[in-house]
């Protein structure tokens, strides 16, 4: 089995993604995806790319060439799309962006802190 196959389930499994859901995320048919996972068939390139930003890992963490980081760095996928596009707005757009974020993790911490007592 090769490495590419070995990481890809790892780290899919790892990020608690079934293959049906990342396969959605790649607009490929589910059963394509599973044949990628056996080995009986290798991905195109531009898709291992997709791949590894879905997983987000650089190409050779998904390739087995260097150790793959533990933890997705935003775990939510739908956010993890938002947040690769946040640079496209206009700055006071993106300023807004930011003052929104930062009362929704407020209030989360203050949430955090009330339920505590």
């Amino acid at each position: 089995m090769s490495a590419f196959v070995e990481r890809l389930r790892l780290l899919r499994s790892a990020r608690q993604i079934t293959q049906a859901s990342l396969a959605d995320l790649l607009e490929v048919n589910p059963r394509v995806y599973n044949r990628w996972e056996r080995g009986l068939a290798t991905p195109q390139f531009d898709t291992v790319v997709r791949i590894a930003d879905i997983l987000q890992v650089t190409l050779d963490e998904l390739a087995g060439r260097t150790p793959a980081a533990a933890e997705p760095r935003i775990h939510n996928h739908e956010l993890l799309s938002l947040y690769q596009q946040v640079n496209s707005p206009p700055d006071a757009e993106q300023q807004a962006l930011i003052l929104v974020i930062d009362s929704f993790v407020r209030k989360a911490q203050l949430q955090k802190v009330m339920s505590r007592r």
